[in-house]
């Protein structure tokens, strides 16, 4: 199964364009939240992203919220938005958790989750699924600007437990790209470029 990765588009509707653009190619595509901007902007974006028809998997970002998401991706037949939910595609579990874990900094425009909230959510994650986390797990491709790690402990837990065979995330800007490795899960920060996988 061939997937395409991408998260964190903020609005940018030429890298969007590029991932309806290479959509075709893939079995699967996997978007790993920030579509808008503190909340702004998330109905341009989706239009845009709208025109792919291979099978796609969403999560919110922090910068909106599911139900935000959900509604914006009601006129797309081919997307999936998941927040402590799963779904099957060509025999392939997907489980997906949106928003900032731990709670971000920024203020009531965040759509954030405690660790504890995100333990619940990521309690129904099957084993050996596809995870899609906005927030990456700690200590793996979460490294800010600075060097500090802004993962959550919640989402490590839950690859520790299930053993994923992709995590799919992004919500560190300063770890777009990066790839890294919890056991035999392997970690991708997909960044908006899009990142090709082959489960």
């Amino acid at each position: 199964m061939r997937l395409l990765l991408f998260s964190d588009l903020h609005t940018d509707l030429a890298a969007a364009a590029s991932i309806v653009e290479r959509a075709a190619d893939f079995d699967v595509v996997v978007g790993a939240g920030d579509f808008a901007v503190k909340r702004r902007g998330l109905a341009g974006i989706v239009e845009v992203l709208a025109g792919i028809e291979t099978p796609t998997v969403l999560v919110p970002g922090n910068g909106e919220s599911a139900g935000e998401l959900s509604e914006a991706c009601r006129g797309w037949p081919a997307a999936r938005v998941l927040h402590g939910t799963g779904v099957d595609i060509g025999g392939v579990p997907f489980f997906g958790i949106g928003g900032g874990v731990p709670v971000t900094p920024f203020g009531s425009w965040s759509y954030d989750f405690t660790e504890d909230e995100a333990r619940d959510l990521l309690a129904p994650c099957p084993e050996r699924a596809v995870l899609v986390s906005h927030s990456p797990p700690l200590g793996h491709a979460d490294a800010d600007a600075s060097g500090r790690h802004m993962g959550s402990t919640a989402v490590l837990e839950t690859i520790e437990r299930t053993r994923p065979r992709l995590v799919v995330c992004g919500h560190i800007h300063g770890s777009w790209g990066v790839r890294s490795r919890a056991g035999d899960t392997p970690i991708v920060n997909a960044g908006p470029a899009g990142v090709e996988w082959r489960l």
